[in-house]
């Protein structure tokens, strides 16, 4: 996180500050932030026109347990076939569900370690739900989970409480919610890191906004058909699933590194293009390390292919820090009838 200044008010803004991906140890974990955000000084931000902010999300943290994140089904959501993208659900899954863990881990911080977002549903209509709640919060990790919905239209944050009610998820879990279409699941766990991580950082408190619904100011969505249009990834070989990214204002974080969200739309991009005619539908991401230089490249390998449906693994390195190991991730696709070209 940055030192020089606390996270502005507007969701637009603290979208781009989520936890920042990194391992489970804590001092490699400060080791990176403290790197990444020396870096982040000489990358100044754009602040309207950046991959978290351009989901347009608005959030309502019902407790200090629980959060619900909606976002539009716009370019910047959809994947290639027209539904919600597995890798921008990812990303709503991580800031959602990082509001509750720093409200109970206070004052320590925290880093995202490994999110899994499950299940395959499609999301057609929209607006894209997630309903996040705290599961622990131990010494060394702090666990969350998320359910996630198509509602069908309904985009105001308290009539969707209204209808999930305030039962959690682990509360109801695969009950079905009237008005609303189930599409998956995540599970999310962070490191518990020392406040020191997150130097200048100390009135960051989400235990503010409790009750309030927070949204995105003077978002510039970026015309786009898809978000692998918005990326700004470079396809480098498709066969193999080898994409870069390169560390731009539009991608990278408030300490400098590429958004966890970023990511999972350039591993998104990496196994669609080694598995054509299919569709992510679970994606699993285990973050290992700070990008320190970039550009960030992937490559896949197809572990399972039954003709419709694959698993793929793909690998994110640092091509400029001698392939310093970032993630790994596990994708598995859907073969859809929609034309993907």
């Amino acid at each position: 996180m940055p030192a020089e200044a606390p996270p502005p008010a507007d969701l637009a803004a603290t979208s781009r500050i989520p936890t920042p991906t990194t391992p489970a140890d804590a001092d490699a974990v400060a080791d990176g932030v403290a790197e990444a955000g020396r870096a982040a000084r000489d990358e100044p931000w754009v602040s309207t026109d950046h991959f978290a902010a351009n989901l347009a999300a608005s959030e309502l943290l019902i407790s200090a347990r629980r959060c619900l994140a909606i976002a539009p089904l716009t370019g910047a959501v959809r994947s290639r076939a027209g539904f919600a993208s597995t890798a921008a659900i990812l990303q709503l899954v991580d800031v959602s569900t990082s509001h509750p863990t720093m409200i109970a881990v206070r004052p320590d911080w925290t880093a995202t370690q490994d999110i899994s977002v499950y299940g395959g549903g499609r999301i057609m209509d929209g607006p894209v739900v997630v309903d996040s709640r705290l599961v622990r919060a131990g010494k060394k990790v702090a666990v969350a989970e998320s359910d996630i919905y198509d509602a069908h239209g309904v985009d105001d944050p308290h009539e969707l409480h209204r209808m999930l009610g305030d039962a959690t998820p682990a509360g109801r879990p695969g009950a079905d919610v009237e008005g609303l279409t189930r599409a998956g699941r995540a599970l999310v766990t962070f490191a518990r890191l020392p406040r020191i991580s997150a130097p200048g950082m100390d009135d960051y408190d989400p235990g503010k906004w409790v009750g309030t619904i927070r949204s995105s100011d003077h978002v510039v969505e970026r015309p786009a058909d898809h978000i692998q249009d918005a990326l700004g990834a470079q396809l480098l070989d498709a066969a193999t699933g080898q994409f870069e990214l390169h560390r731009t204002p539009y991608v990278t974080n408030s300490i400098g590194t590429i958004l966890g969200g970023a990511q999972a739309a350039l591993v998104e991009a990496a196994a669609e293009a080694m598995c054509p005619g299919a569709v992510a539908i679970d994606l699993q991401m285990h973050f290992l390390a700070q990008l320190r230089s970039g550009p960030a490249r992937t490559v896949g390998q197809i572990l399972r292919d039954s003709g419709d449906h694959w698993v793929v693994s793909v690998t994110v390195v640092d091509a400029g820090a001698d392939d310093l190991l970032l993630t790994l991730a596990t994708v598995t696709l859907q073969r859809t009838s929609t034309d993907l070209g």
